[in-house]
Order: structure tokens, then sequence, then C-alpha cells
């Protein structure tokens, strides 16, 4: 496949044969004639049948399906577990895999989900997959005293979109909040979400930054992100606390990410920006089981680990493919830089193993549930942003 690269000694993977985009493009093709339903799409990759996600109920059902590797290392683990700042994109999810994964393994054990929910239907689709929801502003100490205790943390509170213009908001988030959480939550293991924006940019040709180098972040975003990082990691060497920092770029599932970015501009004809010309994504079910799973490698002082998939794709070539699979001309604006944010994520994939959904599907998955009308968040990722500036 043209969209993946190799960056010296890292070879990357996923090449599409004729046959395979043949049929899929015959296909969308068909769509774009108005005569085919999404559940009609089907492609051989990887010589495994990929068959389209039809609807948000699939789609949800296949975010939250815990790998085997996820019920294993559930069923070997004690005590209960809580989600903070679960009412994001990614939380609800990982909580419902989590409920999914105990469940599976025969494990007792209460799954807490804890956020603002200002979205109601959240909180109810929770409920209704034996998640225990909880309704709390983290932000106040006192309704984090009340939260019920649990050994097993998982921390995804934090503030992104929006910080220019709201800078003390996101420094609150992201810096403060934080050790208000250790100091309740001392007793337990944790990890958390930080963000791959700390490492800044770095050469296509290195394969992607490693847990290793030193953070050049950019921005105040990426400097607020590494000073949650920094409080994580004086609380956890002072108080003793097991923690594992997630460093990821990008969750991607079909509502939101960058594909879905590239995808939606591709389909509107609109010109694709150049200007942040490489990029990593990992698709969001395995996102939520690496981390899951990740709380088996909290530590003290706290682990970091790069969370991502294992390709390095260029925009140029992902929106080529997407405009073929859509039945669109693409056009692009900007020029590619010789730098982009990128990790390299092998540690985990040793860890974990490999994801088990690559950029091939996710392209295919994405083009249909675009040309078919399917649900958006409306969250743009901004990820072309070079400056920091969310």
């Amino acid at each position: 496949m043209r969209d993946l690269v190799r960056s010296g000694s890292f070879q990357l993977s996923g090449y599409w044969d004729t046959c395979t985009e043949g049929r899929i493009r015959r296909s969308l093709n068909r769509a774009c004639a108005g005569s085919l339903h999404s559940s009609a799409v089907r492609a051989t990759v990887k010589g495994t049948t990929m068959e389209a996600v039809t609807d948000i109920r699939d789609l949800e059902e296949h975010l939250s399906r815990p790998t085997p590797g996820v019920i294993d290392a559930l069923a070997s683990m004690p005590g209960d577990i809580i989600v903070l700042g679960a009412g994001g994109k990614m939380g609800p999810s990982l909580a419902r895999m989590a409920r999914r994964a105990s469940d599976e393994a025969g494990t007792r054990r209460a799954v807490i989900a804890v956020s603002r929910f200002s979205d109601p239907r959240v909180l109810s689709s929770l409920d209704d997959a034996g998640v225990q929801a909880i309704s709390c502003d983290l932000m106040d100490e006192d309704q984090v005293a009340r939260l019920p205790d649990a050994p097993n943390v998982v921390y995804m509170a934090g503030t992104k979109f929006g910080t220019t213009g709201n800078e003390s908001q996101t420094w609150a988030m992201n810096a403060f909040l934080p050790g208000a959480c250790c100091r309740r939550f001392r007793n337990s293991r944790i990890v958390a979400f930080s963000s791959g924006n700390v490492y800044g940019l770095t050469d296509v040709a290195s394969g992607g930054s490693r847990e290793t180098d030193q953070p050049r972040p950019v921005g105040e975003y990426a400097w607020s992100v590494l000073a949650r990082e920094r409080v994580f990691q004086y609380f956890g060497s002072s108080l003793g606390i097991p923690v594992v920092l997630i460093r990821l770029n990008y969750s991607c599932e079909l509502r939101y990410g960058v594909l879905v970015d590239i995808a939606r501009q591709v389909h509107a004809c609109r010109p694709v920006s150049l200007s942040m010309g490489w990029f990593n994504i990992i698709w969001q079910q395995d996102a939520n089981a690496m981390a899951l799973q990740s709380l088996s490698q909290a530590a003290v002082p706290a682990r970091i680990l790069n969370l991502t998939g294992p390709e390095t794709l260029r925009v140029k070539d992902a929106a080529e493919k997407l405009g073929k699979l859509m039945c669109k001309s693409v056009s692009f604006e900007g020029t590619e830089s010789a730098s982009a944010l990128l990790s390299n994520s092998s540690k985990a994939h040793t860890l974990f193993g490999a994801p088990t959904v690559d950029a091939d599907q996710l392209l295919a998955w994405i083009a249909d549930w675009v040309v078919n009308g399917g649900e958006n968040l409306g969250k743009p990722t901004h990820f072309e942003s070079r400056d920091g500036r969310f």
C-alpha cells in the first residue's frame, strides 16, 4: 500500500493488492450511485474477511470488544476498576470493554465510570452495559473525596481543544487535577493517559519518537500535558503509587480521528492540508485494549509507553486512496515537511502484541462510513497544526 513508507530500518506493513482495491472501489462506485447499503461492502485484506461496520450499535460493539489479552490481564488482576474522565470520545468504550472482559474472565468486580456526563445518553448507555456511572466534577475535590475506592485507576481526564484563549483552564485540568487524584487514589495503581504531543516534531525518517527521547513540547497544550506527566511522576514516587503514562497518538474510529478528517475533506471536495504530511493512528478498540493491559505495567517510578499503530502514514497517499474508494478527485494545499508528530510504539507492541486492525482496514471502513452518511462527532483533530495551537 502506497500510504505506508519505510523509515530507516523500520519496515511498515499492510500493502493492498489490486484485487482488493478493485472490489472495494466497485462496491463504493455503486454506493456513489445510491444503490448500495453499507452492510454489502466486503473485502479481503491480508487473507481475512472484513465486513463493513454498519451502524452505531455495531460500531460500539466493535470498539468495546475485548481482545484475548485484555481478558487474560483482567482475569489475573483483582479489584474494581474506576475510569476517571470517562465521558469523552474514548472513555465509554474503554469502560464497556473493561466490563465485558471482566465478565468473560469470570472476574467479579465493579467497573466505575466517572465524568460530568453532560450527555445523559452516555450515562444511560453505560448503565445498560453494567458499568456504574457516577456524575462528578473532578475539579471539585469534595466530590472526588466521595468517590469509591478502587485499586485500579484509568485516568483519562484532560483538556486539549479550546486551549487557545483558555490557557488557564487547560493548565488547571492538565497539571493541577492529576495531583488531587493521586492523593485521593494513593493506594491504587494508575494508568494515566498522556499524549505524543510532548515529543514535538521529529524527523520522519527516524521512525518516530521513542520513550527514551527527551520531550520537546510545542504550544501550551503540549507543555501542560508534560506538566501532567511530571505531577504523576512526582506523586507516584513520593507516595509509592505504581503509574504508567500512556503517550497516545492518535486513536481513530469511524466518527472521529485523523483519517476521518481526511476522508470528510475528500468527500466534500475540499483541499487536504499537507502541512503535517505524516501521521500515526491506532484503531480505538486496540488503544482501549492496550491501555487496560497497561495496568499490569504500572510501576514506581512511573513507566512510559507510546501507544499508536506500527505504520507511518503519508497524508497525501491516504487522501488519494480515500479519493479512489469514494469516487472523488483529491486536491491539496500547503507543502510537506521532513518532520512530523510521530511515535514509535514497538515497546507496547512487544508487550501486548500488534494492533488487530491496520490502516488498510481503517481506510476501507471509513470510506464506507463517510459515503453512507455515518454519524460524525463534529470534533476535528486539528492534527495538521505544527505550532501546537488547538
